[in-house]
């Protein structure tokens, strides 16, 4: 039976090329905390493993570039020393690989300046639940129905860009572009099914 004290020995004259290798592996993950945890996770397998093999009379040292590259597959995978990611968890590597997405953190409100994203992101208690799913599918089938030029005036109208700034942007005078917001409020509502103000 090895003792501790020598496999811990051994497994220390291993870890700076496991260590090395799960830094190439993970050299996609831009979040300097993830990609450390996940090269922790590296080094906390190949030890499980290492001391396997040891016991088993196997001698890991000859293939530790291997033992590195599938510890890093399998902590990529989800797999960790304790347990396994939960496979359908937005916040995991696991799921996000598979299902090919990251996820993100909010920009920093002094970045936002005042295009509405805010409010965008504020819970709408006015509006009633019915009405806002109608909204949502009714909306873009009528942002649909608009030119692509209209459509991109619409899109800066509703971040909260200003008319001038629309304007500019657009090659028109700000009255003009006064005057289609109100024939896109009209049009809006005719599509809508409801009557215009201009209505008799």
């Amino acid at each position: 039976m090895i003792s501790s004290e020598t496999l811990q020995t051994r497994f220390l004259l291993l870890l700076p090329r496991i260590n090395t290798c799960a830094q190439f592996l993970f050299r996609d993950v831009k979040c300097p905390d993830k990609k450390a945890d996940r090269i922790a996770e590296v080094i906390a397998l190949a030890w499980k493993w290492f001391v396997e093999l040891e016991q088993r009379g196997k001698d890991p040292a000859s293939f530790v570039t291997a033992l590195a590259t599938l510890a890093s597959r399998a902590v990529r995978s989800g797999r960790r020393l304790a347990t396994m990611e939960p496979a359908k968890d937005v916040f995991t590597s696991r799921t996000q690989v598979r299902e090919g997405f990251t996820v993100t953190t909010l920009p920093d409100p002094i970045y936002r300046q005042s295009n509405g994203f805010d409010d965008t992101l504020r819970d709408n208690t006015q509006t009633p639940p019915p009405d806002a799913a109608a909204f949502r599918i009714d909306f873009p089938r009528w942002l649909a129905t608009l030119s692509a030029r209209t459509g991109r005036l619409v899109g800066q109208l509703m971040s909260g860009e200003k008319t001038s700034v629309a304007a500019r942007a657009f090659g028109v005078s700000p009255g003009r572009v006064s005057q289609l917001r109100q024939e896109l409020h009209d049009d809006w509502l005719r599509f809508h099914g409801e009557t215009t103000h201009n209505a008799v």
